[in-house]
């Protein structure tokens, strides 16, 4: 039996700060039977937080493992909407070049 894997735009939408295991393994297309027998042998690369009886991991990380956000030192991307062609364009994204910032001096 395959594992469904869910969109981008799915994995994304999920805005609470733990993300539970058996979602963590569809965003990964990883059947919950191998996920869990990988997270049991300490195998999964990320840290798994046990809460009751269920098993969580921090989204922001799935998120990072899944190559879904820009690392630490980095710029986010900075999107700007496609040719005004309708609905179906979609989003444009290159990465966006840094902020300078000044430190402020007392005088």
């Amino acid at each position: 039996m395959s594992a469904s894997t869910l969109t981008i735009s799915e994995i994304l939408g999920h805005k609470s700060a733990l993300m539970d295991l058996p979602t963590f393994f569809k965003a990964c297309g990883m059947a919950q039977s191998t996920g869990y027998q990988i997270a049991a042998d300490g195998r999964l690369p990320l840290e798994v937080i046990p809460l009751g009886r269920r098993r969580f991991v921090r989204t922001v990380e799935a998120w990072r493992f899944l190559g879904l956000v820009p690392e630490e030192a980095g710029p986010g991307p900075a999107c700007e909407a496609g040719p005004a062609a309708g609905n179906d364009e979609e989003a444009a994204c290159e990465a966006a070049s840094p902020v300078e910032q000044s430190i402020p001096t007392s005088k």
